[in-house]
Protein backbone atom coordinates (compact mmCIF):
# COMPACT_ATOMS: atom_id res chain seq x y z
CA UNK A 1 0.00 0.00 0.00
CA UNK A 2 1.50 3.59 -0.76
CA UNK A 3 0.73 5.90 1.71
CA UNK A 4 1.58 8.71 0.22
CA UNK A 5 1.44 12.27 -1.22
CA UNK A 6 2.86 10.60 -4.72
CA UNK A 7 -0.32 9.41 -4.83
CA UNK A 8 -0.78 7.10 -8.25
CA UNK A 9 2.64 8.27 -9.05
CA UNK A 10 4.01 6.40 -6.77
CA UNK A 11 3.42 3.16 -9.13
CA UNK A 12 5.09 4.55 -11.90
CA UNK A 13 7.93 6.07 -10.19
CA UNK A 14 8.90 4.43 -7.17
CA UNK A 15 7.62 0.75 -7.90
CA UNK A 16 9.68 0.19 -11.02
CA UNK A 17 12.75 1.45 -8.85
CA UNK A 18 11.88 -1.05 -6.04
CA UNK A 19 11.38 -3.87 -7.76
CA UNK A 20 7.47 -3.44 -6.61
CA UNK A 21 4.48 -4.21 -8.14
CA UNK A 22 1.35 -1.77 -8.75
CA UNK A 23 0.37 -1.49 -5.45
CA UNK A 24 -3.24 -0.08 -3.70
CA UNK A 25 -2.86 3.89 -2.83
CA UNK A 26 -4.26 5.29 -0.06
CA UNK A 27 -6.78 8.32 -0.92
CA UNK A 28 -6.50 11.23 1.64
CA UNK A 29 -8.96 13.25 2.24
CA UNK A 30 -9.39 17.05 2.48
CA UNK A 31 -8.25 18.33 6.19
CA UNK A 32 -6.72 21.40 7.26
CA UNK A 33 -6.21 19.78 11.13
CA UNK A 34 -3.17 21.61 12.85
CA UNK A 35 -1.32 19.84 15.79
CA UNK A 36 1.17 17.55 17.09
CA UNK A 37 0.31 14.68 14.68
CA UNK A 38 1.71 13.89 12.17
CA UNK A 39 -1.66 14.36 8.94
CA UNK A 40 -1.36 11.06 8.24
CA UNK A 41 -1.91 9.65 11.39
CA UNK A 42 -5.38 9.30 11.76
CA UNK A 43 -6.04 8.36 8.08
CA UNK A 44 -3.44 5.23 8.13
CA UNK A 45 -5.54 3.99 11.39
CA UNK A 46 -8.61 4.06 10.12
CA UNK A 47 -6.80 2.36 6.67
CA UNK A 48 -5.80 -0.37 8.66
CA UNK A 49 -9.33 -1.28 10.18
CA UNK A 50 -7.35 -2.84 13.40
CA UNK A 51 -5.51 -5.22 11.29
CA UNK A 52 -1.25 -4.87 12.20
CA UNK A 53 0.60 -2.11 9.87
CA UNK A 54 3.95 -0.58 9.42
CA UNK A 55 4.47 2.80 8.70
CA UNK A 56 7.61 4.31 7.03
CA UNK A 57 8.09 8.08 7.07
CA UNK A 58 10.83 10.82 7.86
CA UNK A 59 8.20 12.82 9.63
CA UNK A 60 7.00 10.25 12.55
CA UNK A 61 7.22 11.58 15.90
CA UNK A 62 6.67 10.24 19.64
CA UNK A 63 2.88 11.89 19.62
CA UNK A 64 2.02 9.83 16.45
CA UNK A 65 3.75 6.51 18.32
CA UNK A 66 1.57 7.35 21.22
CA UNK A 67 -1.62 7.80 19.10
CA UNK A 68 -1.59 5.12 17.81
CA UNK A 69 -0.12 2.79 20.65
CA UNK A 70 -3.71 4.06 22.28
CA UNK A 71 -6.28 4.18 19.46
CA UNK A 72 -5.07 0.85 17.37
CA UNK A 73 -6.14 -2.41 19.17
CA UNK A 74 -3.53 -4.09 16.75
CA UNK A 75 0.55 -3.95 16.53
CA UNK A 76 1.79 -0.89 14.52
CA UNK A 77 5.24 -0.41 13.41
CA UNK A 78 6.24 3.37 13.28
CA UNK A 79 9.61 3.67 11.91
CA UNK A 80 10.75 7.08 11.57
CA UNK A 81 13.45 7.21 8.53
CA UNK A 82 16.47 10.33 8.34
CA UNK A 83 14.91 12.20 5.21
CA UNK A 84 18.79 12.58 4.19
CA UNK A 85 19.30 8.70 3.80
CA UNK A 86 15.98 7.58 3.21
CA UNK A 87 15.67 3.53 3.50
CA UNK A 88 18.84 1.93 4.87
CA UNK A 89 19.73 -1.42 5.25
CA UNK A 90 18.67 -0.58 9.31
CA UNK A 91 15.17 0.42 8.07
CA UNK A 92 14.61 -2.96 6.66
CA UNK A 93 16.45 -5.33 9.21
CA UNK A 94 14.00 -3.50 11.63
CA UNK A 95 10.86 -4.33 9.60
CA UNK A 96 11.55 -8.26 8.66
CA UNK A 97 12.45 -8.66 12.99
CA UNK A 98 8.77 -6.94 13.10
CA UNK A 99 7.44 -8.96 10.26
CA UNK A 100 8.85 -12.37 11.54
CA UNK A 101 7.65 -11.67 15.26
CA UNK A 102 4.18 -11.12 13.97
CA UNK A 103 3.88 -14.48 12.51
Amino acid sequence: MWATTWMSDANDVLAPLLGLPTLPVVHWPDSDEMGVLHWKTRGLVEWAQGRPFVWVDDEISDADQQWVSTHHPSRALLHRVDPRRGLTEHAFTVIESWLRRAR
